[in-house]
This record gives structure tokens, C-alpha cells and sequence, in this order.
């Protein structure tokens, strides 16, 4: 009989037992699509012999608490196939009791159509788009590499665990793949482990279709330990690859794992028809036959497997063990303990505040080199914050004077050469903010957030608290051209739920800036930064209204006429025209700086209102970027200065002024409002 089918092969370590464990995986993965009518039942169904042997054999964890800081980590990169890690994580004891797998994918369950981080205990990232968890992975081993060089003592190896990951054919299509696999090569970061599910077989098809890259000798070539297993269900060949890969100290590990989609479907294992729709009532009835398992039951766990698979008691007394070694640690080495701990709980030393610049008003400064001041101060005081830049470190002003890099010889430097891969460089900063003990951020210029933004909107959706630093934020960019100058940029990045973004108009609001990315431990923040030198308008203490999103910075006491709305580098322009419209139309003018519609948008009405007034209907908003959008502070009688076009190659200062971003032009603006009269 044809080997898919499963009539002929079957697990060769552990037999019965073995057998029974695998096949409760794959069949709680299949009757909890089939329920559903929803879902991926073929890869957890080929998947199942790789994730029993790892989950039973080798992973470290406590289903009593998913948050254990010596845990191994495991990512399930091909998160289409969640009911796989849903099936473990229900077998081995965590809280994900079978009413939720009967839940699959429906409303308020905790167990979602991909993994969510947040949601179902044990999960440790969002997964779904190709490639992310992949990258994750690789950030939690570089989290754990920097934390055990930080903190471990001879006798003391307190940090001390591993990163496993199943990656599909998928997601080593990605090119994300490519990024981050290239790194973690580079870094030789030996204690991550990659099971790559090679089942052949993706949405369209056969692999074949697509691809016929040799990613064996490609990983081979990043520096990778490589290893094959031919058959998936092969227990014993499993365990050999898994224990020699662990044996590997100085570089990753993958593993190609020959698998069949589906296993045991008698017409669609290894076919694309197993790949993203329930395998209907019949073929799982048939599949069940296929491999001995009772036809007509749902969701059926033997007490043996319930017995085999459940890793409660393990688990506690695995973290028993570490948390007797960790008083140890804290007895001979307390103050090394009490930092570990705090940053694991994501804490700011007490006296961060006092390390940040403040700036005299009046000179003028760019504020990606205000960020690099902050950076540098921050980093002597603020010891887990690990960030670096995309290849541009000298433009991006990210790395701290103090900073050693991060390499495979110095693993305890905290500056991160990421190199021109800015999407694996956001997705490892997901992984590293995951894995706790580290505050991420990482640098690249404003326009090249498109290359990242999947990675960035997962930030947002897993409530990571990494900071992006976006300079050369507009036309400002100059000779570079239309290539590197962002037009619809700021807006988009504001159309993603939970990010923060802060274009901040001087030095000062810069220092502000950061203070509220570093205190935000919901979500991503987007620092934008200009090339361009800008004067310091305002006072330290002034900008400390950066921290309510919008401030008005002059014409606070009176009665206004008209509001000048701007963010960043144009704040300044509205400043000089609202001096004009005082003097020559002696006009009463509101300037109001707008770093962040989303901090101004968490005030209360009472605050907005006392900014915005909404009896002051004649407004002019101004903001180097497209228009769309800001017609919810400029309103129907106000006016916007954007630019809705590509720019153009020029010095920045012929460019705003080519363009129209002057203050001659806001004043022109502003007259036209005001001559329109008051609703």
C-alpha cells in the first residue's frame, strides 16, 4: 500500500506508546478542523512524530507556569498548522482544557485559527505570516546568549535553556528566511534548533512548481549545522538528529524532515487538498482505520497517552531545581540576581530619568542626532537595552559611544549589526522583546519601514514594547530622491492599531520621545527623526507635552482666530508664519505641536479640547507627508499643506521650498481660512 496512507509505516521507537501519542496528535489536529469546518488539519497530521519526540524527549517547560524564565522556547513558524501546538499544549498539561480545541477558531476561544501570543498559555509568538516565527526564534536565542554571557557565573548557569522551532517549506521561501538564517549563522547562535517539516507541498501544489533551491547546502553555507531525517516518522532516526543537533555548541541547527501531508488520509495525504480545508467526515474515518484508531470517536485521548504525554510534574520540578539554583546564585552573587530579575520583570533602573540630555532652546540640531545623544546617554545606565541598525548606524545615530557589538566572540556586546536585512531585524527584536530580560530597538530610514512592516505590525498585534527608529523622514532627505524620500509613510504606519508614532520637532521633544517609548509596555513605538539640522524650539520643560501627543507651544492664554497644526521639522515654519499673521494681520494665532495622534488620541476629551478647541473651526495643518487623513484635525473649513506626489532629487531646503513648505506658504494658507470667515 502507498506509505501516505500509513498502513505501511509506523513509528519505530517507543511503538505502542509512541504510535498512540502520535496518532492522539494527529487526530485531535483533524476532528478539531473538521468541527470547525476551518482550518490546516495535513501539516499537524505529517508534523505529529517530529513535535512528539521533541515535546517528550527534549523540551524543558512548565505547564504550571508558561512564563518560567529557563524554559525552552518553542515556535511553531508554521503557525497554519496551530492545531498541532494546541494538541500539545492540551496533552502536556498546560490550561487548554479539550473545550477549547472543540472550539477551534471560534469566537472568545483560546484557541485562534494561528497562535496568538497573549492568548493560549504556552504560546510563545504570534505565527501565521511565513517566516516571522522563524526570525522570532532566532531573537529568544539571541536574548538567551546575551542574557547567560550577562549574568552566569563559573558554578551559576542560571540562564541556560534552548529555541526550538518547526519551520515549514513555506516559510523558507520567505526572504525573510534568508535574512534571518544569514544572521544566525553569523552569530553562531548554537542553541537554536530547527525542525524544517519538508513535506513538499504548499497551497498551490508541489514544492516543484515553485522552487528547487538546495536549502540543505544553502543553511550549510550561513554556517548552520544541517542534518536530514528521510522518514518523518522515524522516532528513533528523530531522536539521533534532535540529540547530535543538541551536541552543536557553535552554530545552529536544522533539521529536514521528510514528512507527508496529511499521513494516513487515504486520497489526499500528500496533496495540496490536505493542505488548508477539513479533510471531510469520510477520509477521517478512513484515515483512522488506516492507523488502528477507533473510527467513530472525536476527540479521543487514551489514559496511556494522557499518562505519557503530560509534563506537569517534569515541569515542576524542573523549575524546582532552577529556582533552588537561582537562590543559590542570588546568595553569592545578590546584586547580579536583583538586576536579572528586575530586568525579567521589565523594569527601568530607578535613575534613567536623570540620565537623559536636555537641550538649550534656540540651536539647531537634527533630531536623529538629539536620538543618538539620548541613545548614548541611555545605554551607560540602562544595561538591557540592545538595539542596532539595519547598515545604517552612522545615519541612523543608534549606537551609544559605549556600545560594543554584539559578535560571535563578544556575546556579551549589546550593539547588533543586522546588516541591509531590516524585515529580519524587526522580527528578531520581536523575538528578543518575547523572550523578556531585553529592551529592543533597531534603526533604519523612515522609508525602508515598508521593507519591515509585516514584522512591525506583529509588534503591535503581540503588544511588544520594541522601539523603531525611523530617520530621514521626509523630502528633507534631499539629493538621495524620490527612492528614499517617504511620502505615505507616516500615515500608514498610522493606520496600524497599537503603534505609537512620534515625529518630535526638536531636540528636546526627542529627549521626550524616547521617554515615552521606554515607558510604554504595550506596544511598539515609531520614533521619526530628521537628516536635517532643525532649531530647538522648545524648553525641556515645554516639551515634556510631547508626552500628551499635541501642545500648544504658543497662543496658549487668549482667544485664537486660527489654529497652525504641524509635526516635526514644519513646526518650526509654523512658528515663523504665525510671527507674520501676528504682526501684518494681527491675527490671534494657536501654534500647536502634534508629535503623536495616538498619545493625543489617550487624552481626555477635557485635554483635547483645551488644545483643540472645537469652537476654533479655522485651522491649517502642516506635515511633509500625504494628506489623507488629516482631515480629522484640520476639519471642513480648515486647510492642509501636504504633499500628495513623489519628491524629487535637490538640496532639502530647495526641496520645501519647491514644494511649498515655507512660511510664506502657511501664511497664505492661513489668510485664505481666516478670509473664509467663523462657523
Amino acid at each position: 500500500m502507498n506509505s501516505a496512507t500509513g498502513a505501511e509505516r509506523e513509528p519505530q521507537a517507543g511503538d505502542r506508546l509512541d504510535t498512540a501519542c502520535i496518532n492522539t496528535i494527529r487526530f485531535l489536529a483533524a476532528d478539531s478542523v473538521q468541527k470547525a469546518l476551518s482550518g490546516h488539519p495535513g501539516m499537524p497530521m505529517g508534523a505529529a512524530a517530529m513535535a512528539c519526540v521533541l515535546w517528550r524527549r527534549f523540551l524543558r517547560h512548565n505547564p504550571g507556569d508558561p512564563g518560567w524564565p529557563d524554559r525552552d522556547r518553542f515556535v511553531l513558524s508554521a503557525g497554519h498548522g496551530s492545531m498541532l501546538l494546541y494538541a500539545l499544549l492540551h496533552l502536556t498539561g498546560y490550561d487548554l482544557p479539550m473545550e477549547e480545541l472543540k472550539s477551534f477558531r471560534q469566537w472568545g476561544s483560546r484557541t485562534p485559527g494561528h497562535p496568538e501570543s497573549g492568548l493560549t498559555p504556552g504560546v510563545e509568538t504570534t505565527t501565521g505570516p511565513l517566516g516571522q516565527g522563524f526570525a522570532n526564534a532566532v531573537g529568544m536565542a539571541l536574548a538567551e546568549r546575551i542574557l547567560a554571557d550577562t549574568f552566569n557565573r563559573p558554578g551559576h548557569a542560571v540562564v541556560n535553556h534552548r529555541t526550538f522551532a518547526i519551520l515549514s517549506d513555506g516559510d523558507l521561501m520567505e526572504g525573510i528566511s534568508h535574512e534571518a538564517a544569514s544572521l544566525a549563522g553569523h552569530l553562531a547562535l548554537g542553541k537554536l534548533l530547527c525542525l524544517w517539516d519538508d513535506n513538499e507541498i504548499t497551497i498551490d501544489g508541489s514544492t516543484a512548481l515553485s522552487v528547487s533551491d538546495d536549502v540543505e547546502a544553502r543553511f550549510r553555507a550561513y554556517g548552520w549545522h544541517v542534518a536530514g531525517v528521510d522518514d518523518g516518522n522515524d522516532t528513533a532516526a528523530l531522536e539521533a538528529a534532535m540529540a547530535k543537533a543538541m551536541e552543536q555548541t557553535a552554530r545552529p541547527s536544522l533539521i529536514r524532515v521528510r514528512t507527508i501531508i496529511g499521513y494516513g488520509a487515504p486520497v489526499k495525504a500528500g496533496s495540496e487538498s490536505a493542505h488548508g480545508a477539513p479533510l471531510g467526515e469520510d477520509e477521517i474515518r478512513a484515515a483512522k482505520r488506516n492507523l488502528g484508531w477507533p473510527e467513530e470517536q472525536r476527540f479521543l485521548v487514551p489514559d496511556e497517552v494522557r499518562g505519557a504525554m503530560d509534563a506537569a510534574s517534569t515541569g515542576n520540578a524542573l523549575q524546582r531545581q532552577w529556582s533552588l539554583a537561582f537562590e543559590r546564585y542570588r546568595a553569592a552573587y545578590p546584586e547580579e540576581a536583583a538586576k536579572l530579575a528586575s530586568w525579567l520583570r521589565g523594569e527601568l533602573p530607578g535613575n534613567w530619568l536623570d540620565l537623559l540630555p536636555r537641550f538649550d532652546a534656540g540651536p539647531a540640531l537634527a533630531t536623529r542626532a538629539a536620538s543618538g545623544k539620548v541613545v548614548g546617554a541611555l545605554v551607560e545606565g540602562v544595561g538591557n537595552l540592545v538595539g542596532g541598525s539595519a547598515d545604517l548606524t552612522g545615519s541612523n545615530k543608534t549606537r551609544g559611544a559605549s556600545q560594543v557589538d554584539f559578535q560571535k566572540e563578544t556575546p556579551g556586546g549589546r550593539y547588533l549589526r543586522f546588516g541591509v536585512r531590516e524585515h529580519a531585524m524587526a522580527a528578531v527584536c520581536n523575538g528578543m522583546a518575547l523572550h523578556g530580560g531585553i529592551r529592543p530597538y533597531c534603526g533604519t530610514f523612515l522609508v525602508f519601514s515598508d521593507y519591515l512592516r509585516p514584522a512591525l505590525r506583529l509588534s503591535a498585534l503581540m503588544h511588544q514594547p520594541v522601539v523603531y527608529v525611523f530617520t530621514h523622514d521626509s523630502i528633507g532627505v534631499g539629493e538621495d530622491g524620490p527612492t528614499h524620500q517617504p511620502i505615505e509613510h507616516l500615515m500608514a504606519l498610522r493606520a496600524i492599531p497599537n503603534l505609537v508614532l512620534i515625529r518630535p520637532c526638536d531636540a528636546n521633544e526627542t529627549v521626550y520621545a524616547w521617554r515615552a517609548a521606554l515607558t510604554r509596555r504595550g506596544g511598539p513605538t515609531a520614533l521619526v527623526l530628521t537628516r536635517q539640522k532643525v532649531p530647538t524650539l522648545c524648553t525641556a520643560e515645554q516639551a515634556r507635552g510631547l508626552l500628551r501627543g499635541a501642545y500648544v507651544v504658543s497662543g496658549a492664554g487668549e482667544a485664537a482666530d486660527i489654529i497652525l497644526i504641524a509635526t516635526g521639522s514644519e513646526v518650526h515654519l509654523v512658528v515663523e508664519a504665525a510671527e507674520v499673521l501676528r504682526e501684518e494681520d494681527d491675527a490671534r494665532v494657536r501654534v500647536v505641536s502634534m508629535p503623536s495622534w495616538e498619545l493625543f488620541a489617550a487624552q481626555p476629551a477635557s485635554y483635547q479640547d483645551r488644545v483643540l478647541p472645537r469652537r476654533i473651526t479655522r485651522r491649517v495643518v502642516v506635515e511633509a507627508g500625504t494628506t489623507l487623513g488629516w482631515e480629522r484635525y484640520a476639519g471642513s473649513a480648515g486647510a492642509i499643506i501636504g504633499l500628495d506626489r513623489f519628491g524629487a532629487s535637490a538640496p532639502g531646503s530647495v526641496l520645501f521650498a519647491e514644494l511649498g513648505f515655507s512660511a510664506e506658504r502657511i501664511v497664505e494658507a492661513a489668510r485664505r481660512v481666516l478670509a473664509r470667515g467663523q462657523d
